[in-house]
Formats: structure tokens, sequence, C-alpha cells
């Protein structure tokens, strides 16, 4: 019974440590892959899932953004707008 609450002390906190590093892993990559980096020209604003297959995206490049729906067999602009400042965003 000692050896099992002994093997247990030890591991729990390993098992929580391990978690805690791949989230922190985790973060470090999205941060690395889509993390806003000055020179970028394009943005994500928005993304909403529509089905499985499909999904909308708000995207600015240029001080335009940009609607356009992506599927499995690629995207496809649907509209255009200029970019909304930030006090038209507060707004809503």
């Amino acid at each position: 019974m000692f050896e099992y609450i002994l093997k247990l002390a030890i591991m729990l906190p390993a098992i929580g440590l391990l978690a805690w590093g791949c989230l922190k892993l985790a973060r470090k990559m999205q941060d690395r892959v889509g993390g806003t980096v000055q020179g970028k020209s394009a943005r994500i604003i928005e993304t909403t899932m529509l089905s499985p297959s499909l999904k909308l995206a708000v995207i600015e490049f240029h001080g335009r953004e940009i609607l356009v729906s992506a599927s499995r067999t690629g995207l496809t602009r649907l509209a255009e707008a200029p970019a909304r400042s930030i006090s038209e965003d507060e707004a809503r």
C-alpha cells in the first residue's frame, strides 16, 4: 500500500508538470505561427464556421477588409470594404 501511495505522489506532479509544459509549448508555437508580426500586410480579423467544410473569414489587407469563403476546393472572395477604425468597432 505504501509503495502505491509513493508512486502516486511521484507520478501525479510529474503528469501535471508534463501537461503544463505541453500547454506552454503549444502557446509558444501558436504565437510563433499565428502571431502578429510587423511588416505583414495581411491579417485575419474574424472567422466563422458555417459547416465542417465551409468557413467564412474577414481578412484585412492594405486598409481593406475582404470577406472570403474557405472550402475544400479553395478560397472565394465574396465582398470587399474599407477597413473599419477602432472607434467603429467599439461603437458596436
